[in-house]
């Protein structure tokens, strides 16, 4: 409930800003395609002119850092909390969303995603290194 009593409005979009030069990236975005979807998923490229002009106010510098999910309502989540907002909007994953969003769960999610960030700095194809697009995280 807000201060004047008021229900704040439902999420019913979210859009998730991603990298698409990101090999981990890549693959978390497509295997968010590939569920059952409570809310509706959105992907644009983190940064990119669309970004931009959908955001004007958002750090985009900062969404290229780590994942960065905003809420068609203006709630902007990034890093762990924007994981587990991404979980949440799945149907398959919302139980789960709402454990990891506990005192006890919400260092298991900022755990994930730290391990995400790490693999994500280390699988980052340099400029020029991957032209056909198909680069793959290391095994």
């Amino acid at each position: 409930m807000t201060i004047d009593g008021d229900e704040p409005p439902p999420v019913r979009r979210l859009t998730v800003l991603h990298d698409p030069a990101c090999p981990l990236c890549r693959s978390l975005t497509t295997w968010l395609r590939g569920q059952r979807q409570l809310v509706p998923l959105e992907f644009v490229a983190a940064a990119s002119p669309e970004a931009r002009a959908l955001f004007p106010g958002l750090d985009h510098d900062a969404s290229l850092g780590e994942i960065t999910v905003v809420g068609d309502t203006g709630e902007v989540w990034r890093g762990h909390h924007a994981f587990v907002a991404c979980l949440w909007a799945l149907a398959d994953h919302r139980s789960l969303a709402q454990r990891l969003s506990t005192p006890a769960g919400l260092p298991l999610a900022r755990a994930a995603a730290f391990t995400a960030a790490k693999l994500r700095a280390v699988t980052k194809p340099s400029a020029g290194s991957c032209p056909t697009g198909e680069c793959t995280v290391p095994g």
